[in-house]
């Protein structure tokens, strides 16, 4: 199976459709039903995708402690209709590898907006900003 950028799967992704995808993860965030949301990032457009990964994910109790903003991963899944606002699809995972993590309490970047001054000091980050990205 093919890599698929996010751009591309926002633009014409149809329910489901089984891709692989990777990227940079912008936040993520854990529900008490035994399942986390993801806000992925690949670069190829300003907007993210969300990915929901059930616990039942081989790997899962595991793989999740490493899932922090930065963190770079991969995500094999099915599209399917989102039930919530802000986005037409989001991407079911089947299967989630954590390429590379970002330490927590020292990786500079954070969800909320940055200034010019700050981005200036972490000119190898910068292409990961809104400001900076696509």
């Amino acid at each position: 199976m093919a890599l698929t950028r996010i751009a591309s799967i926002l633009r014409d992704g149809q329910p489901g459709t089984s891709l692989i995808t990777k990227g940079w993860v912008r936040t993520r965030r854990d529900s008490k039903n035994g399942f986390s949301f993801i806000e992925l990032n690949d670069g190829s457009c300003l907007k993210n995708l969300q990915i929901v990964v059930e616990n039942t994910v081989p790997g899962y109790e595991t793989s999740i402690k490493d899932v922090t903003t930065g963190a770079s991963v991969a995500i094999e899944g099915i599209l399917k209709d989102s039930p919530g606002k802000g986005q037409r699809i989001e991407l079911h995972a089947s299967s989630l590898t954590v390429l590379g993590v970002a330490d927590a309490t020292t990786y500079p970047l954070q969800k909320k907006g940055h200034s010019m001054e700050f981005l200036r000091e972490i000119a190898h980050l910068r292409p990961r900003t809104n400001t900076f990205s696509a």
